[in-house]
């Protein structure tokens, strides 16, 4: 290290103490060259020499050392190893206080200083936060937009700050979000767009934050961008568009900010998102039907979607993407069929439009995020439609492919929703023809074991699918029943005190429909059934204690 770095070091110490302002600029400037010609070593030395706890002292906001001091804690502050030993020098409160001054260079130089401070520490950044630097710093934004580079500082520090859940009601109480789409409207360059996006999306991800940015106008902006980079082949036109796309999907997350894009169907917005879907991009195709997934997050807007149209776009869609299509066009475009199934009055008009036969071309897929969408579209579609329950009930490759799926143990959703799909097949067609598909197929055992499942719902409704089951075809079903220890099943469900009162009632209709097959009998009778169904009868749901009094009958007549 060089004599000069020293004698500079010693100087500043003695300069500071004196306070005389002329002799420490040239030890400033001493400090500033050394640590760029080795910053490691340099900012070492002036840990060693006690500097960093001289430096609070020269942050005074009139002073005119403040601007070069602030720089000097940004170089120290690049080492990880220097970022404590600021922060306990007691750096952090002088330098917030600077963010007040009007002299750009001190805001700038001060910006870099908290941000490499507090790079990558997640309790720091918690701190500047508590200490209210964020509608400092938008302020800032406003005043000075024109200067790049205290732009830029702000810009990284909202990336930073914004990342962090606790700075997002802060943010919504300031205008951030006008102040950002501003500033995107001014950018041309790609990086400096990159930069706000960078800010958007994190910030994006509120509630409040989103309908303030669509009431700045950041929707127009994006449908620009996606306008002049849909045919762009430069690497930087396919990023722009995709992050200009997935943002506005981000948009359309929240409740509110959603339906005032949707306008009752009427928005320019909604009619130009639906505009993507037969493009010819893959990434405006996907955005395109995540939009429409939601858009119909409410009954209302389904309903007038189905009616204009929207469904055969849909199925356009995933028809170009049968074949080796792309994964997430599928994900996305079944997404969007499975909502607009949602309401009753679609159900119909979506199986007329031949969605089910479309849907089932997807059946060989092997993605199981493509896999569990398909299975809910139909589990919606077929809802209190019986005629389709059976069609689809009946079709053996479809069960196949279910009780297949049943086994996914990776994939807990795609094992639930093909159990829930195999009991809906049944619940809703109440044939005898799906029943025994189901039974040649295998589905039995595991409808039995969905009857443990740690959820009320998906219980019940293999319960109720089993009671079909055994009244519709008790004699083909029963070695299957009795392998997948039914009998043990419904004993544990009764006795279990846990269990929901449909749970009981469905448990003890089931047991009665089962005793009409011998061995099964024979198992109610081994169990002490009696014992348990006797104490329900006291039971505080009179819908169950009911159950419970007609099932001792049967038990004591039979047994």
């Amino acid at each position: 290290m060089a004599d000069n770095f020293c004698e500079a070091l010693k100087k500043l110490k003695l300069a500071a103490a004196d306070s005389t302002e002329d002799s420490l600029e040239g030890c400033l400037d001493c400090l500033l060259k050394a640590l760029a010609r080795n910053n490691a070593e340099a900012s070492e030395k002036i840990q060693e020499n006690g500097l960093l706890q001289v430096f609070p002292g020269l942050l005074a906001p009139h002073s005119s050392c403040a601007p070069k001091v602030a720089n000097i804690i940004a170089e120290v502050a690049k080492n990880e190893s220097m970022r404590s030993p600021c922060v306990e020098a007691g750096l952090i409160p002088p330098l917030v206080e600077l963010l007040h001054c009007k002299d750009q260079e001190v805001l700038l130089q001060t910006g870099r200083a908290l941000g490499n401070i507090c790079y990558d520490s997640h309790s720091l950044q918690a701190q500047l936060i508590n200490m209210g630097v964020i509608p400092t710093l938008v302020k800032l934004l406003g005043v000075h937009f024109q200067n790049t580079p205290l732009t830029e500082m702000c810009l990284i520090a909202f990336g930073n700050l914004a990342e962090l859940e606790s700075s997002r009601e802060q943010f919504a109480s300031t205008n951030i979000a006008e102040e950002l789409v501003k500033l995107f409207r001014k950018q041309t360059e790609h990086e400096k767009k990159e930069m706000v996006f960078e800010v958007l999306a994190p910030l994006a991800e509120n509630d409040m934050i989103k309908l303030q940015l669509v009431d700045a106008g950041l929707v127009e902006c994006l449908l620009d961008v996606v306008e002049q980079t849909v045919d762009g082949d430069k690497e930087e036109d396919i990023a722009e568009l995709k992050t200009a796309s997935d943002l506005m999907v981000l948009l359309l997350l929240g409740d509110e900010s959603m339906q005032k894009l949707f306008d009752e169907g009427k928005g320019s917005v909604f009619q130009r998102v639906l505009s993507w879907v037969p493009s010819h991009n893959h990434q405006l195709q996907l955005a395109g039907a995540l939009a429409i997934a939601n858009f119909a997050r409410n009954d209302g807007n389904c309903i007038h979607m189905v009616d204009t149209g929207i469904v055969q776009k849909l199925l356009d869609l995933l028809d170009r993407h049968v074949e080796d299509g792309n994964v997430t066009v599928q994900h996305a475009a079944l997404s969007a069929l499975r909502n607009l199934a949602i309401p009753v009055v679609n159900k119909a008009k979506l199986l007329s439009a031949g969605v089910s036969e479309e849907v089932l071309k997807f059946l060989k897929s092997e993605m199981p995020p493509v896999q569990f969408k398909l299975l809910g579209t139909l589990r919606m579609l077929i809802d209190a439609q019986a005629e389709a329950a059976e069609q689809l009930g009946k079709n053996v490759k479809l069960v196949e492919r279910l009780v297949e799926w049943c086994e996914a143990k990776d994939h807990a959703g795609v094992m639930g929703e093909s159990n829930r799909l195999l009991s809906a097949l049944i619940r809703h067609s109440k044939s005898k023809d799906v029943v025994r598909t189901v039974i040649q197929c295998g589905g039995v055992k595991h409808l039995a074991a969905m009857a443990t499942s740690e959820h009320v719902i998906m219980q019940n409704e293999a319960l109720v699918a089993l009671g079909l089951i055994a009244a519709l075809d008790l004699g083909m079903a029963e070695k299957d029943l009795e392998s997948a220890t039914l009998v043990q099943v419904l004993h544990k469900l009764l006795s279990d005190e846990r269990s929901a009162p449909e749970i009981k009632y469905n448990s003890m209709v089931l047991i009665c429909t089962v005793m009409g097959s011998e061995p099964l009998h024979k198992e109610v009778q081994s169990l002490m059934f009696l014992d348990v169904v006797s104490k329900l009868r006291s039971h505080e749901n009179k819908t169950v204690a009911h159950q419970a009094s007609l099932t001792e009958q049967r038990l004591t007549v039979q047994s």
